[in-house]
């Protein structure tokens, strides 16, 4: 429709001249027709940035050498030459302007137009330490492997609360600030690794963690910590917590129960006839017909697995050298036994202690 429009309206305009042959002013508006489709069937595959990009170009090009023609306005358009120029000007600017703006179209994109008045600093990762992460010290294995990744900010507020732990008369609070310290020396020491000493405060709170949630907010960090209490404050706050015991927890092996463990039985237990060992990731494991057996290597088959949000507890059942066990599992916890299936022993309440 397009093509006999053209060339329906050349037939009737003569562009060619009023005397030529009509079928040549209808071939040439069928010709000009033609391609404008093809024209158009190009543009089909084309992003809108990069034709808008290409049309801003045009225009600025078009309108810069408007106004170097106008500039020369004092020499003599008479001259061919002059003539020749600014042709040559009214070509090159527009045709420069359509292919530099289509070729950076891209930066049209909104993300791009974002990106212009973004602040670099939003875009860096900061990761606030608190009191207790720092005297924890495993905090420092974890950089030193990669696992924290980005800028490590220490407030001084929180340097200011390690420096009276380290000075209190009480011994083992001096020896965990002193400790908090050391691990701050290690990790600024590390090769590859940006510390920052914040010195921002606030002044209007008080406590030591709603500064760390309001240093995390103004610096769109996230708080690197292991304290059960600030971790849920700050989640309610809408501020991202990394917690060091979560992530022990996600590490430890799974037990299944019905699998056999070897464990050492270091104390009695808190109900009748129970004793207590620990694996060496520190979970708890209490056993059943245990307590006599306090300082021995012990065989157990595991009964429960209970997952708090302190941490997880292993519950199992000391075996009888004449009793037989259930069949051995092929997990590394399991130790290979002559088996045939327990009877099932309800295991008492445990009472869980809360992370230091």
């Amino acid at each position: 429709m397009l093509v006999g429009a053209v060339a329906y309206s050349a037939y009737l305009l003569h562009p060619l001249g009023l005397g030529s042959n009509p079928l040549l002013n209808i071939a040439f508006g069928a010709g000009l027709g033609v391609v404008s489709v093809v024209f158009e069937w190009q543009l089909r595959n084309t992003a809108v940035t990069h034709m808008l990009g290409a049309l801003i170009g045009g225009a600025a090009g078009l309108l810069l050498a408007k106004g170097i023609s106008e500039a020369l306005f004092w020499i003599d358009h008479g001259d061919q030459r002059v003539a020749f120029l600014h042709s040559f000007i009214l070509l090159v600017f527009p045709y420069l302007g359509l292919v530099i703006g289509a070729l950076r179209g891209e930066w049209l994109e909104p993300a791009r137009l974002i990106s212009l008045f973004r602040n670099d600093s939003a875009e860096r990762h900061y990761k606030i330490l608190d009191t207790s992460v720092i005297i924890d010290g495993r905090v420092a294995d974890l950089v030193e492997t990669g696992f924290i990744d980005g800028a490590l900010v220490i407030p001084q507020f929180v340097l200011k609360e390690l420096q009276l732990v380290a000075d209190s008369s009480d011994s083992m609070k001096r020896n965990r600030g002193r400790r908090g310290l050391d691990i701050l020396q290690k990790v600024q020491k590390m090769q590859g690794v940006e510390v920052v000493i914040s010195d921002v405060d606030f002044a209007d709170v008080r406590e030591v963690d709603l500064k760390l949630i309001e240093l995390a907010r103004k610096l769109n960090g996230k708080i690197v910590t292991n304290d059960f209490n600030l971790n849920k404050v700050a989640q309610l706050r809408g501020v991202d917590v990394l917690n060091i015991n979560e992530l022990a927890n996600a590490l430890k092996p799974v037990v299944l129960p019905g699998e056999l463990m070897k464990v050492f039985i270091l104390k009695e237990g808190k109900e009748y006839n129970q004793g207590v060992a620990y694996l060496d990731d520190g979970t708890m494991v209490v056993v059943d017909n245990a307590r006599k057996l306090i300082g021995k290597t012990i065989d157990v088959v595991v009964t429960s697995v209970l997952q708090t949000t302190a941490g997880k507890m292993i519950f199992g059942r000391f075996l009888d050298p004449g009793a037989q066990a259930p069949a051995p599992s092929t997990r590394p916890l399991a130790v290979p036994m002559p088996v045939a299936s327990p009877q099932p022993v309800v295991s008492p309440t445990p009472v869980v202690a809360k992370d230091t």
